[in-house]
């Protein structure tokens, strides 16, 4: 049968029934388009259902590249361009004015308002019995964590914001404290929490679904968001690191009911792989970003990704942002951000990190120009657009190395400090490959460990076993990247029983006990947050994470998680001999000003 799927382009006309801005759906009804549903005929069948799911998906690309400024230009790896107007300079030096575009709130609440519609609506379509109930459990929780994952993302750059749950009349209303009572950060993550707990179905789409399918070309199931990164994320922030663990751990089990015998999708998904070998191949790099996503391998590393094609609006943001080939080259990598890529050694000590030049950024002209989301426009060798009228290109959103680090994150804050290393460096399989007390290989290369910990790098023919993590190479590790490790300084800090020619991590030695666990603690979450900035360059987290960081860190002793953001940021200004920041002194200003246009 053929298929009644609207795409996500603006020619999905049906959009303008879900659109919160009643006055002009009012009169674009008055006359109504050819191509447009009337809404008295809408909301009637599963296909009008996914319309308007997808719907709000083609409506969230047009956030794409105010998420990407915020969420990297307030970092310490983006910096402007001489290209770069006022506004995108007041992002950069954290001076924003509340008539900034950047910092408008309202794109992301057009963008809720319509995720509330739907949900209305698909709840109506269930109570007549237009849906049932698993189409309308999977339909409804989509939206529903979609609007978590964008609350969560005003929650961090404002600080205090309206939460609204139910379709409104007009958009403008939100912003009437009157009406909708606003929540703080505090307030609104434990509230995002129990919402997306209560979610009836928390998993992707299955199998057979309508919206499991290819949408111009493209497979469906990479566009939505993956509600347990939300959920872990959430956790995350509240300091709830066990629960985070949780909900990570259930993506990077997403192929395990497939068993062995699926063979590479089980190996390899979100494993932290290189390939369908069990090598190191350090080419897998740039494939994260210019491969098709059609590829299996595209497909083991990302979770959420949407695409910008040249044949539907909105446009592509991200050629105007980073390219100095027919765009506007206004943001580019920061002098810091480069410096950390360069400060890598490769496994041969090689001064070099493949991530870095050539592969997250490329000169280009002499320029510094950020690449990632530019391998569908640009030729990767010669910088040079094909086409500068064919825009095409990807917004990457979340992939199994932001995974692993977060759950690295998380799994070092309950005190397993070697799982983090592992999933840091040379993965599962080589960190736990030593145990003093057995020569027993089944009892070697896995954690041992309670859920959500229990991690199984085993890779033995006899008894044949294929642990789920043994092609987990570490982040650093399928990159040949030199191991971030202890120094001997840092051993004897935190650990007692130190010898000085002891080889490795420390921890792969049951006698030494560790004798400062807060100071190791610490000592980790900076390696992670280091090999962020390493790894995840320009993918929109980069905020999050410092955010993330300086509020738990300020909880724990005054001052510190101040002092730690400032650092960062100053880095940044310190590096490129321009100035313009001035240190902050009280966490709450790092919130945006909540103006609405």
């Amino acid at each position: 049968m053929r298929s009644k799927i609207f795409t996500w382009s603006v020619r999905l006309t049906f959009f303008v029934l879900v659109t919160v801005t009643a006055s002009s759906c009012r009169n674009m009804f008055d006359v109504l388009p050819e191509d447009a549903v009337d809404e008295s005929k809408a909301w009637q069948n599963i296909y009008d259902a996914d319309a308007g799911v997808t719907g709000v998906y083609g409506q969230l690309l047009s956030v794409a590249g105010q998420y990407e400024v915020l969420n990297e230009l307030r970092g310490d790896l983006m910096d402007v361009t001489v290209n770069s107007d006022s506004y995108l300079k007041q992002i950069n030096t954290h001076t924003v004015t509340g008539d900034n575009p950047y910092a408008n709130p309202k794109p992301f609440y057009a963008v809720i308002q319509n995720c509330n519609d739907v949900m209305k609506n698909l709840r109506l379509m269930y109570d007549s019995r237009k849906i049932g109930k698993s189409d309308f459990d999977q339909r409804y929780s989509d939206m529903g964590a979609l609007r978590s994952w964008l609350y969560f993302q005003l929650g961090i750059h404002f600080g205090q914001i309206p939460y609204v749950t139910e379709a409104i009349e007009n958009i403008d209303d939100v912003k009437d404290p009157a009406k909708f009572r606003r929540l703080n950060l505090d307030e609104l993550v434990p509230e995002l929490i129990s919402f997306m707990e209560s979610l009836p179905y928390k998993d992707a789409y299955a199998s057979g679904s309508s919206l499991n399918t290819q949408i111009d070309g493209y497979p469906s199931k990479l566009f939505f968001v993956n509600k347990y990164c939300v959920l872990g994320d959430l956790y995350l922030w509240k300091n709830d690191y066990h629960n985070a663990a949780i909900a990570y751990k259930q993506v990077l089990e997403t192929s395990t009911p497939l068993g062995d015998a699926a063979g590479d999708i089980y190996y390899n998904q979100f494993v932290g792989s290189s390939g369908s070998v069990d090598e190191i191949k350090t080419s897998a790099y740039q494939g994260f970003f210019s491969r098709s996503l059609q590829d299996k391998e595209f497909q083991w590393e990302w979770i959420w990704t949407m695409v910008f094609d040249k044949n539907f609006r909105p446009a592509n943001p991200f050629i105007d942002l980073f390219s100095n080939a027919g765009g506007k080259y206004l943001v580019k990598p920061s002098a810091v951000a480069i410096s950390n890529w360069k400060a890598q050694d490769q496994t041969d000590n090689t001064p070099y990190d493949l991530r870095g030049e050539n592969n997250s950024y490329k000169m280009i002209n002499g320029q510094p120009v950020i690449m990632k989301f530019l391998y569908n426009y640009l030729n990767a060798t010669t910088g040079v657009p094909a086409n500068t009228l064919e825009k095409n290109g990807k917004w990457f959103l979340y992939r199994a190395s932001l995974l692993h680090l977060r759950y690295a994150e998380a799994a070092n804050r309950e005190g397993y400090d070697k799982i983090a290393y592992a999933l840091i460096n040379q993965g599962i399989r080589t960190t736990y490959s030593f145990n003093p007390n057995t020569s027993v290989e089944t009892e070697k290369s896995a954690t041992f460990l309670p859920e959500p910990y229990n991690l199984d790098g085993r890779k033995i023919d006899a008894p044949r076993i294929r642990g789920k993590f043994h092609r987990n190479l570490g982040i650093r590790g399928r990159m040949n990247a030199k191991v971030s490790g202890l120094s001997y300084a840092d051993s004897v800090a935190y650990f007692n029983g130190v010898e000085r020619d002891a080889p490795g991590y420390e921890q792969f030695y049951p006698n030494r006990t560790v004798k400062d666990r807060a100071g190791l603690t610490l000592f980790m979450e900076n390696k992670i947050i280091d090999e962020g900035a390493l790894e995840l360059a320009y993918e929109g987290n980069r905020w999050q994470d410092l955010l993330r960081i300086a509020f738990r860190r300020e909880k724990e002793m005054a001052g510190s998680g101040l002092s730690f953001l400032n650092g960062k940021i100053k880095a940044k200004f310190n590096a490129s001999g321009s100035g313009g920041f001035t240190e902050k002194t009280s966490m709450s200003q790092w919130f945006l000003p909540f103006e609405w246009e």
